[in-house]
């Protein structure tokens, strides 16, 4: 991020433009919507720009810029519409201390308008880093259709409120009442007028006064493979109200941004032979947080039904009675099948699949080594990347085919995916020198389609 998003405060203060033309119009249409004290410096301003000025609305130095003339100003733009007389007069104000704009010229600017949805006092701003401009006014267009006209005079509303509402406890049953407000009663009332919408506010303010405060609640959620696009409507509702967000180390940073700006993140991040919060200090964790009347996420990667300790924090919260509900998510197993345009089950190749972990509590993990060892099974191995040599010696031990296809997939969804096409006797060796450091799943007994496609035109060679 080059440009960090802020809104200023400009009531009252000095902004500054230099130029009379189409482009000094273009800023200027969107200055007078501000309380600020406007400043028009140009030797031939344009009618619009005059007839402001006879409004009041903004004063006019009919020269050309001299040093001093932002002096005391926030702002500055540019917007003489020729390069030369840009860069004299925006150094002029940088000399006066003001933060320069020059129209059009991204590189030399030092702060950059964005496109704006205006619902005043509701204001959505847009930028791209000057990289897609087009895009920028796309998006404007999608906000300016699906924000409500109504927006601004329920904003407007509730701000004359807030005092009255701070009588309200901080923390969740406040930021309950406003929820309720802006996005169910507030909404419902303003068809009436006004005085309805007042009205709706004492009686929402009265019921959450004499309301007790919600009781602390666990969701444990699914973060899916890593693609934030992934993600269920479920899981980024709980995201959006979560007081406290306990993550694994798994999660993408994508997927944590999600999370309300105020939310506690706390890591509690496990590794395979490493560094791992331990699992009872995770129950605690949870446990304390829920106790103390906070809406905890327990956010963990891919499906928490699936290889993720589930049973256990379940256990803890039962025995605290503290309530839970599970969200699903995408297990990787899904996200890593579908990387490589494969099926986990296909008609007369296999009618079931196992998934299993590579080690577990104990180390590595033993499994029915003898019925994976059959032609045409398939498995989704979890954690197996580092079991990988003790998983083909197992395999090859009860009869394994050793050309039988193996796929590794690394970061499956992400856009560093690293997908490795192997042998069950390749394996190792293959592994070793992909040298993968994220987060893989093993496809036993998958190849990536391109792939099968090509040993299955070798296999009809062969047999012909």
């Amino acid at each position: 991020m080059q440009h960090f998003p802020i809104f200023v405060a400009l009531a009252g203060r000095r902004v500054v433009l230099s130029g009379g033309g189409e482009a000094a119009l273009a800023k200027l249409r969107l200055l007078l919507k501000t309380e600020a004290r406007l400043t028009v410096i140009s030797a031939n301003p344009a009618p619009d720009i005059l007839a402001w000025e006879s409004a009041g609305r903004l004063s006019v130095l009919r020269r050309a810029m001299q040093p001093g003339d932002a002096d005391g100003a926030v702002l500055f733009y540019a917007a003489d519409e020729d390069a030369a007389e840009d860069a004299r007069t925006s150094a002029l104000a940088r000399a006066d201390g003001a933060l320069t704009n020059i129209v059009d010229n991204l590189d030399d600017s030092q702060f950059i308008t964005p496109a704006i949805v205006d619902r005043d006092p509701v204001t959505v701003a847009i930028g791209t880093e000057g990289a897609a401009p087009v895009l920028a006014r796309q998006i404007k267009a999608d906000l300016e259709e699906r924000l409500p006209s109504g927006l601004g005079r329920l904003a407007r509303i509730g701000k004359g409120f807030r005092k009255m509402a701070d009588a309200l406890p901080m923390g969740r049953r406040r930021r309950d009442f406003w929820s309720d407000f802006y996005l169910g009663a507030g909404p419902r009332a303003l068809s009436a007028g006004e005085d309805q919408v007042r009205d709706t506010l004492d009686a929402l303010l009265d019921r959450y006064m004499s309301a007790a405060d919600r009781p602390g609640h666990v969701a444990f959620v699914g973060a899916g493979p890593g693609d934030p696009e992934l993600l269920t409507l479920k899981a980024r509702k709980a995201l959006d109200s979560a007081d406290v967000v306990i993550h694994d180390r798994l999660i993408s940073p994508e997927i944590l941004e999600l999370a309300r700006r105020e939310a506690l993140m706390i890591d509690a991040g496990k590794e395979g032979f490493g560094p791992s919060m331990s699992q009872s200090d995770i129950d605690a964790l949870i446990v304390e947080h829920a106790r103390a009347g906070a809406q905890v996420v327990r956010l963990k990667s891919g499906d928490p039904t699936v290889f993720g300790r589930l049973d256990e924090e379940i256990d803890a919260c039962t025995a605290a009675g503290v309530t839970w509900h599970i969200v699903p998510g995408i297990t990787a197993a899904s996200a890593s099948v579908a990387a490589i345009g494969q099926s986990l089950t296909r008609r007369e190749r296999n009618a079931s699949v196992r998934f299993l972990t590579g080690h577990d509590m104990k180390g590595f993990a033993d499994h029915d080594w003898k019925a994976l060892a059959r032609s045409g099974e398939v498995a989704a191995i979890y954690m197996g990347k580092k079991a990988a040599r003790f998983i083909q010696g197992r395999l090859l031990m009860h009869g394994a085919d050793p050309a039988t296809a193996v796929t590794v997939i690394e970061n499956a969804s992400r856009p560093d995916q690293k997908i490795i096409a192997a042998t069950l006797s390749t394996l190792p060796a293959d592994l070793a020198a992909a040298d993968m450091n994220g987060p893989a799943l093993t496809l036993y007994g998958l190849a990536p389609r391109a792939a099968q496609t090509v040993l299955s035109q070798i296999d009809r060679q062969e047999f012909a």
